[in-house]
C-alpha cells in the first residue's frame, strides 16, 4: 500500500511514543487522521498533526472495551467516510516473575495488548476491505518472537498478537483480499511503556530505576520506529522488525531452544 494524501489512517495509543510518532509521520504525508488514546495526551498529538497541516481528530478510547472499539469504528466512518490504514498500537506492560503476577494485572494487560488488537481488527477490517487498498498493522514486539524472564504475560500477549495476525494474513491471501497486513516487532524504543508498567520492576530496583535502565539500552527513537513501520507497510512486509536490537535478537529463534534459553537466562541474570 502506498500511503497517499487524503488517505484515512486510524492509530490507537496515539497519545505518546510510537503512536504519536506514527501520527506525525502520516500527517507529513498528507493523511487524514483518526487518533485515539485512553489518555487526554491524544489532544496534544492532534494539535501537533494539525500544525503540520493535516486533518486530525482525537478520540478517547479504551481498546479493552470491545463495544467501545466497534462504536469508534462507526464514528470514524461517520467522520471521515473511509478507512485506508489501521494501526493497532495501544499497549501496556507488566514486569514481574510468574509467581508474583496478579490475576488483575494479567487481565488488564491481555485486555489491552491482545483483545484490543482483536477488537480493532474485527471492527475495522470490513471498512479496510471496502476501501479497495487497505492495510492493517498490528503491533507485537521482539518479545513476540523470543521470550524473556519477568515478561511472561507480556510475552504471552505479543505471541498471541503475532499468531492471530499471521493467521489472518493467510486468510486474506486465500481470499484475494485487497487488504494487506503487517505485524510489527519493535526492539527497545524510547517510550514511556516501562515507566507506566505494573508489577514488580526488578531485583533491588525501583520502577524509576528499572525504567531508566531500559531507556539506556533502548536504541531506537519513536520517529525512527515510525519511519521503519511505514516503509514496511509500503512494501507489504509480513513482519517488520524495528531497531538493530530486534534484528539481532530475532536470530536467537534459529538456535536450539535449550541454547537460546540458557543465553537469555544468563544475560538477564547479570542485568537484574
Amino acid at each position: 500500500m502506498q500511503i497517499a494524501a487524503g488517505d484515512v489512517a486510524v492509530v490507537t495509543g496515539a497519545g505518546s511514543g510510537i503512536g504519536r510518532a506514527l501520527a506525525r509521520a502520516l500527517a507529513e504525508r498528507g493523511a487524514r487522521l483518526a487518533l485515539s488514546d485512553i489518555s487526554p495526551s491524544v489532544d496534544e498529538t492532534v494539535a501537533q498533526c494539525t500544525a503540520l497541516g493535516a486533518e486530525a481528530r482525537g478520540y478517547r478510547l479504551d481498546v479493552a472495551d470491545r463495544d467501545a472499539v466497534f462504536a469508534h469504528a462507526d464514528q470514524v466512518m461517520a467522520d471521515f467516510g473511509q478507512v485506508n490504514l489501521v494501526v493497532n498500537n495501544a499497549g501496556v506492560s507488566v514486569n514481574a516473575p510468574v509467581g508474583e503476577l496478579s490475576e488483575k494485572d494479567m487481565q488488564w494487560l491481555m485486555g489491552i495488548n491482545f483483545w484490543g488488537v482483536v477488537a480493532g481488527t474485527q471492527a475495522f477490517l470490513p471498512h479496510l476491505e471496502a476501501s479497495g487498498k487497505g492495510h492493517l498493522v498490528n503491533i507485537s514486539s521482539i518479545f513476540g518472537i523470543i521470550a524473556v524472564p519477568t515478561q511472561a504475560i507480556y510475552n504471552a500477549s505479543k505471541y498471541a498478537v503475532r499468531g492471530f495476525s499471521e493467521a489472518l494474513r493467510e486468510e486474506l491471501l486465500m481470499a484475494g483480499s485487497p487488504v494487506g497486513l503487517s505485524v510489527v516487532h519493535p526492539g527497545g524504543v524510547k517510550t514511556g511503556i516501562v515507566a507506566h508498567s505494573r508489577g514488580t520492576a526488578g531485583k533491588d530496583q525501583s520502577r524509576e530505576e528499572f525504567a531508566a535502565a531500559f531507556d539506556k539500552i533502548a536504541v531506537t527513537k519513536p520517529a525512527g520506529a515510525a519511519r521503519t513501520i511505514l516503509r514496511g507497510v509500503e512494501r507489504d512486509k509480513a513482519r517488520i522488525f524495528v531497531g538493530p536490537d530486534a534484528h539481532a535478537l530475532q536470530l536467537l529463534q534459529h538456535l536450539p531452544a535449550r541454547v537460546s534459553q540458557r543465553l537469555i537466562a544468563r544475560g538477564f541474570g547479570r542485568s537484574m
